[in-house]
This record gives structure tokens, C-alpha cells and sequence, in this order.
């Protein structure tokens, strides 16, 4: 019998007819635990730190050098508000969840984003995979297809977890132009037949020379990646979840006319088509949040195409049947200065940020945590990217408390600081 399906009437009646003792119960109940259910997910990386109290931790009440040039408006959730540059978003307020009074200490791009992208506070000892890597190893694709996608360049890779758990790294697909992916998408006169035959004739030199050195696991993760990509090429599967062309172009407007939307658009498609986890990060040159200087007419540029495209792939998901399977979370690696500066922008600020999350166990609808009223700093506790990391985790079906050896066999508990934010999930 599940103890766990046990209320407390029913814990009475078994303890007075069956002699189990409380004491026996709690053991027994610590002792069971329900299996997390395996999802997809999709990690929208806002690179560059975006600016938390002009998007979803408005300050109304505060004097203006802090409050800044945006209204709040209303949502679909009575008594939350938001930017008055997320209109859509606002209206589907019931399907995802605000977490704000997220805080760190590491104002730097490089580093921030590696705590950002991995749950960990980075180490000079060890190197922690991305997400995208462990659910690689975790819960891998079909053969055919890749389990992990990076939109666009992947920037932590797989740490200690080994070459093998790499993301695919595909390259932004552009609204009107075809779209290709090196080592997809076959080069000019390369037929697939043609790249079996010499598929094959370097499968002969290998075996011809193999022995001549010990392979490590460097080695042995790139040759896994040779065959998998003989797998990937040549399969109709993972070709079409990258064709793009295969979309109607009321669809693709549906997601806006830009590289953001139309990577939410690829997005949705690989997860479609079974692709495990896919990280959504541009890199600042096209959709930059790091604004030190012109921050409100920046946003005004930026958020509109953010509000579409976010908006039209919750939707998507929705209407194929994926919200429940697939965890989606959005951030950047840190918020910006509570006060304008003389440039009429916001500086690094790690002490206050938000993050939303949606799909899955998510309980949409809800504001989670608070800063205070210059939005510097958390009232009360706060949450830590690692407790960020650890709720992201338990939504895709890892238990965050799981260990991993590395390649000397030193044991690392996957999120090691964390705890999952349990009123997301209530």
C-alpha cells in the first residue's frame, strides 16, 4: 500500500486496526517517493540583464528618477499588474507565474550568466553543465534527433558531464529568408548518399588505425557526436523540425517578423518534434536588455517583439496539447539599477531581478515574492538562482538533489544550494 495516498483519517484507522505506530508511518512515508514526470522544457535567455522594474516589478508609487517613463497596466489576474508594454502577455497572465525578489551577488555578464545558466554560483574548481546538458543525459531524444538545442550559440556547454551532452547549436532563422542549419541542412552538391559513402570510408580509417591510442572520454564523446550526426543528417525527422518553411505565414507573423519570434516559432517546432530541451539565447548584438544608456526608448524597441513572440508560443503550446509536458522558464543573469542614471539608463544590479515560469507543475496566475518599494532588494527571504534552478529542475522531472560524478569520480549534487520554490507548484 502507497503511504503517501494516505490522509490523516485514513492514518488513524490503519495505526488503530493494523498496529502501524506513528512513528512507523513517518519511516515509511520517508521512504516513498513519487517518480517526477519526464518533460520537455524551454529556456528563454534575456541576455544582457533586463531592466525588472520597467517589465514585471513596476514601482508606481516611487519618485520618478526610480519609478522611470512606463505605466503599469492591469492583467488578466486581478491585482497584478505589469508593463504597459506587455499587453498580450498581461491578458494570459493565468498561464504563467512571476517570480520576483530573485537575488545574487555577481553583477558581471560572464559570470552572472554562467550562475544563471546552470542554477550554480560558479567555481573556479568545477565547471556545471547548463540545463540543457543534464537533461541531455537525463532524458535523452530519439537516436535521430538531438536532445539538446542552443538558439544560438550555446555559452556554459556541458561542464562535467562530458562533450557528449553538447547542445546542437543552430543558427537564428531570419523572418522571409530559407532557413538552414550547419550540419543539418546539407552543403551545396552533398547529397545524403554522398555523405554515407564517405561516411563510410572514414568509418574504414578509423577502423584501420584504431589502437594506436587511448581514447578518453573527450575522445570518445566526439566520436559519439560523429555518429549522431550521421543519425541527425540523414533523418527526414530532425529535417523537418527544422524546416521552417513548412509554416504558414499567417503563423510565422503570429510569432513577429524578427529573429526573437521566429526563434520561439523554432522552438516550438523542435519540441514538437521531440527534441528534449531547447535554449533560446540571442546574443546582445540583436536583442540586447544591457541598458546603460537610452533604457526606456531601447525597451520600447525591445519588449513589443518579446510580449509577441513569448505570447504566441505559451499559445502554441497550448493548442498542440504541450503546456503540461513542457517547463518554460524566462530570465536574464541579473535586473538593472533601481535609480535612472545620468544617461537615461540602468546599470548591473544583481540584488533584485524576476523570472517567470510557466507549463508543467506551474500554477500560472500568481506573483511569487516582492522587492521593496525602490525595487533594490527583497522583502523578507528572497529566492537565489539556485532556487530558481532547483523549481526548474523538479518541473522537467530531475531530481535537483541528484548526484553526478565527474570524470575523476568526484560526486556533485546536481543544484547544490537550492531548494524548489514550492509555492509554485501549489
Amino acid at each position: 500500500m502507497n503511504s503517501a495516498l494516505f490522509n490523516r483519517r485514513q492514518l488513524l484507522k490503519v495505526g488503530a486496526l493494523g498496529g502501524l505506530t506513528l512513528s512507523q508511518y513517518l519511516r515509511l512515508q520517508a521512504g516513498t517517493k513519487t517518480p517526477l514526470a519526464k518533460r520537455s522544457g524551454i529556456f528563454i535567455f534575456l541576455e544582457g540583464g533586463p531592466s525588472h522594474q520597467d517589465t514585471f516589478d513596476l514601482k508606481p508609487g516611487a519618485p520618478s528618477e526610480y519609478r522611470g517613463e512606463f505605466k503599469s497596466i492591469s492583467t488578466s489576474v486581478p491585482g497584478i499588474q505589469i508593463c504597459e508594454h506587455l499587453p498580450e502577455l498581461a491578458k494570459r497572465m493565468k498561464d504563467y507565474a512571476i517570480i520576483r525578489g530573485l537575488s545574487h551577488t555577481l553583477a558581471d555578464h560572464g559570470i552572472g550568466k554562467k550562475y544563471l545558466l546552470t542554477g550554480n554560483r560558479p567555481s573556479q574548481t568545477l565547471s556545471y553543465p547548463e540545463y540543457g546538458a543534464v537533461v541531455s543525459k537525463e532524458h535523452p531524444s530519439a537516436r535521430d534527433l538531438p536532445s539538446y538545442v542552443s538558439i544560438d550559440e550555446s555559452f556554459v556547454g556541458p561542464g562535467y558531464l562530458g562533450n557528449e551532452f553538447s547542445a546542437l547549436t543552430a543558427n537564428k532563422p531570419t523572418f522571409g529568408i530559407p532557413y538552414s542549419v550547419r550540419g543539418i541542412s546539407l552543403e551545396d552538391g552533398l547529397t545524403v548518399e554522398k555523405y554515407n559513402s564517405q561516411k563510410k570510408l572514414l568509418d574504414d580509417l578509423d577502423t584501420a588505425f584504431r589502437g594506436y591510442e587511448n581514447l578518453d572520454e573527450q575522445v570518445r564523446g566526439l566520436d559519439r557526436f560523429g555518429e549522431q550526426a550521421h543519425d541527425i543528417i540523414s533523418s527526414p525527422t530532425t529535417r523537418t523540425a527544422f524546416d521552417l518553411s513548412q509554416e504558414a505565414e499567417p503563423e510565422m507573423r503570429r510569432f513577429g517578423k524578427h529573429e526573437f519570434g521566429q526563434s520561439l516559432l523554432l522552438a516550438a517546432r523542435l519540441i514538437e518534434s521531440g527534441v528534449h530541451f531547447v535554449t533560446v539565447r540571442l546574443r546582445p548584438a540583436e536583442f540586447d536588455f544591457d541598458t546603460h544608456s537610452e533604457n526606456f526608448p531601447r525597451l520600447r524597441a525591445l519588449l513589443p517583439p518579446f510580449d509577441k513572440g513569448l505570447a504566441a508560443l505559451m499559445d502554441r503550446l497550448k493548442e498542440r496539447g504541450l503546456f503540461d509536458s513542457t517547463a518554460l522558464m524566462v530570465a536574464g543573469e541579473f535586473g538593472r539599477t533601481p535609480k535612472v542614471n545620468s544617461q537615461g539608463g540602468r546599470d548591473h544590479w544583481a540584488r533584485a531581478m524576476v523570472a517567470l515560469m510557466a507549463g508543467g507543475d506551474v500554477e500560472g496566475g500568481q506573483v511569487i515574492g516582492e522587492t521593496d518599494n525602490h525595487a533594490a532588494e527583497p522583502v523578507g527571504r528572497g529566492y537565489s538562482p539556485d532556487d530558481l534552478a532547483a523549481s526548474f529542475f523538479q518541473n522537467i522531472g530531475i531530481d535537483p538533489q541528484q548526484e553526478f560524478h565527474t570524470n575523476v569520480g568526484r560526486p556533485v549534487t546536481l543544484v547544490r544550494d537550492g531548494k524548489p520554490i514550492t509555492q509554485l507548484f501549489s
